[in-house]
């Protein structure tokens, strides 16, 4: 994969803070700044993908009984083929 140069300017506080937090980890500043990019970007395309599966599937995964079903029924959800649980399950 090729790389590039990002040059950019900081406020030194910011900066102070940024050298602070990789030294705790180990890290060179430079190290730390690119995981930290690498994690939001990680972040961000996971909850895309968890956007578009519950556009998918649903929001809720599942639709209600018909209303002369549910008079006699319990108020649960009516899920044909109802997977163990929803895709995003947990995540939020």
């Amino acid at each position: 994969m090729a790389s590039r140069v990002l040059s950019l300017r900081i406020d030194g506080d910011l900066w102070d803070r940024i050298r602070e937090h990789a030294a705790k980890r180990g890290m060179s500043a430079q190290d730390y700044v690119v995981s930290t990019l690498v994690r939001d970007d990680f972040d961000e395309r996971f909850q895309t993908a968890v956007d578009e599966t519950a556009r998918f599937y649903g929001q809720d995964g599942c639709t209600q009984a018909p209303q002369s079903a549910q008079s006699t029924q319990s108020r649960a959800p009516h899920c044909p083929q109802s997977p163990q649980s929803r895709p995003s399950a947990g995540i939020r």
